[in-house]
């Protein structure tokens, strides 16, 4: 019950809050939408990587074992989403916006807390879950941007268009930074530093302007999919690669803890920029949001065992 509680109290309300203003704006005010999106992709989340990565601690060996879990995770999860979508009969977009509602996850300002209160602030399972958000903030600059627009341009024109972001060259550059121990002045690192403060809140305006602007029909059956993968067929999905890699102990319970948290907001970030089903995106991150009070807490109790 306390994790229930401290879920609802200092995840869910909090994230309702930041995503009700900004639906509370869309209706005052008509935000430009897209303008907000183009905030979150060129200025708030190459800040917030640059100093998530240049600000990190952790070693190669750990570096490599969550690497490991995470391409044989991502391997398994895909290959089940895929044979749903298939199985559903999914074209077009809302393939690419099912993918992304399911792979892409909260492994920021919902994991981190949720890590810090489940392992008492243990170092090295928060630095676990750091790894973790910088491969979450990388793939949907990559991935995530080829799935929603395969079925309408050549890959040609998806490379042009992942170049264009520049997270695809923070990611380098930070890690050049940090283990050439290679100083950032003061006076561009402060600003960095502001810059990167700004995302949750603006990703997550972004999120109540798409809901304060959208109409209500997507079919509920279809984002009740894309929460039942997310938040339960995921969390089993690591599960099973914990057992077959052999990882136990606080490894391992960090790791299915981190596949569990309900859909990011990279999702519905790339379905607004890119025009892809954005009403379905950004259902599936408020609901998966509510539900995961609920199926979280029960992981929590699971992963004990490992």
């Amino acid at each position: 019950m306390s994790y229930f509680l401290h879920i609802l109290l200092y995840n869910v309300i909090p994230l309702s809050i930041m995503i009700s203003v900004g639906a509370v704006l869309q209706r005052a005010f008509k935000l430009d939408i897209r303008t907000l999106s183009k905030l979150n992709f060129y200025l708030f989340s190459p800040a917030i990587l640059f100093v998530m990565l240049y600000e990190s601690t952790f070693t190669v060996t750990v570096l490599l074992e969550v690497l490991l879990f995470f391409v044989l995770f991502y391997a398994a999860l895909i290959a089940v989403v895929e044979a749903v979508m298939r199985l559903r009969g999914f074209q077009g977009g809302m393939r690419g916006a099912m993918r992304n509602s399911v792979i892409f996850y909260n492994s920021a300002n919902f994991a981190i807390p949720l890590n810090q209160l489940v392992f008492a602030n243990n170092p090295f399972t928060l630095s676990v879950q750091l790894i973790i958000m910088v491969i979450q903030s990388v793939i949907p600059n990559t991935f995530g941007i080829y799935s929603v627009n395969a079925h309408r341009m050549e890959l040609r024109q998806i490379l042009r268009t992942i170049l264009t972001f520049p997270v695809i060259y923070i990611v380098p550059l930070a890690f050049l930074f940090k283990f050439a121990q290679i100083p950032v002045p003061e006076s561009v690192y402060i600003p960095l530093e502001y810059i990167s403060q700004g995302f949750i809140a603006t990703a997550l305006v972004t999120l109540g302007a798409q809901l304060g602007n959208m109409k209500w029909s997507i079919s509920m059956s279809d984002v009740l999919l894309s929460n039942a993968l997310r938040l339960l067929v995921s969390p089993a999905i690591g599960f099973g690669i914990v057992l077959l890699l052999g990882y136990h102990g606080p490894l391992a319970q960090a790791l299915v803890l981190s596949c569990a948290v309900p859909t990011s907001l990279s999702s519905v970030l790339l379905a607004v920029e890119f025009e892809n089903e954005p009403d379905f995106a950004s259902q599936a991150v408020f609901s998966s949001t509510l539900f995961s009070i609920v199926t979280v807490t029960f992981v929590i109790a699971f992963i004990g065992g490992l």
